[in-house]
């Protein structure tokens, strides 16, 4: 038999001290965090849930009838039908909320990065490593020190959201720019174009499908992340799919995860769609 060792290494022990530090000289700016994040969240939800299913349902319709087309207005009856149906309405509204602001804040961050990023190789070559450990660290290990600096509740899950949605986009941002034709980006400076219009008109232009997918990447994995969230007390689809595992009850979960799919579905159709619309405008 292998005898037990006297001591064991436990990276808890150099970690916990600086949590509780943190807790305890930055706890106002954690609650000032909070209490911003919450008002966003309480804005956006107050917005989504102004107006009566039906007409919701027919305002979505309509906006994705004049972005897009009408198969795509189509489909957006169809997937808020679904879970208005599914008598998960407000728990449909509330992931929406979540995964807008958290994809949102994770575009905010990692396109600009990206940028940078494939500007500076420097900085791409830093960046990749940490990318690395943030897509390979289980997604659901982000809520643990989400839920010690912010207790429970939709905050952390939002945070936790931002920080599993960020490492894609900005990855896909990076990767898009650096696959520019450099002739084009040769014919921008022949022509005295400053690094901002060459930005605009050639290099955007022209990486707009894998910054397309890069978008997509962040929106799937945001409602991932948004279902392990209902773990802490997030609310929404999540907390519909954590109860019926709780009580095993197949129903409550296959309604919520069909919903969770609708509502991907319709996220991702939309945004394709409100990007694609100058496209479709030059042609």
């Amino acid at each position: 038999m292998t005898p037990d060792l006297p001591f064991i290494f436990s990276p808890g022990s150099l970690v916990a001290p600086g949590v509780d530090w943190l807790n305890t000289h930055l706890h106002p700016l954690f609650a000032g965090i909070s209490m911003v994040v919450e008002a966003v969240l309480t804005a956006v939800q107050y917005v989504l849930t102004a107006l009566p299913a039906g007409a919701l349902i027919a305002f979505v319709a309509a906006l994705a009838w004049a972005l897009a087309s009408w198969r795509i207005s189509l489909l957006a009856v169809g997937t808020l039908g679904f879970c208005w149906v599914m008598g998960l309405w407000t728990a449909s509204l509330q992931t929406i909320a979540l995964v807008l602001v958290a994809v949102a804040i994770s575009v905010a961050i990692a396109f600009p990065l990206g940028i940078l990023a494939a500007r500076e190789k420097r900085l791409e070559r830093a960046l990749r490593p940490v990318l690395d450990v943030m897509q390979t660290v289980p997604p659901w290990v982000y809520l643990i020190p989400a839920v010690i600096f912010f207790s429970l509740g939709p905050v952390p899950a939002l945070i936790a959201t931002v920080v599993y949605g960020v490492p894609p986009m900005l990855r896909l941002t990076t990767l898009a720019l650096n696959q520019v034709p450099k002739p084009l980006l040769e014919l921008g400076d022949a022509l005295g174009a400053t690094r901002g219009t060459i930005l605009r008109k050639i290099e955007l232009p022209s990486a707009k499908p894998t910054l397309l997918v890069g978008l997509n990447q962040c929106i799937l994995l945001s409602l991932a992340m948004v279902v392990l969230a209902g773990l802490v007390g997030a609310g929404g689809l999540g907390a519909e799919v954590t109860r019926g595992l709780a009580r095993m009850e197949l129903g409550v979960g296959l309604r919520a995860g069909l919903s969770i799919v609708a509502v991907a579905l319709l996220l991702d159709r939309l945004s394709r769609a409100a990007l694609d619309r100058p496209a479709r405008r030059a042609r």
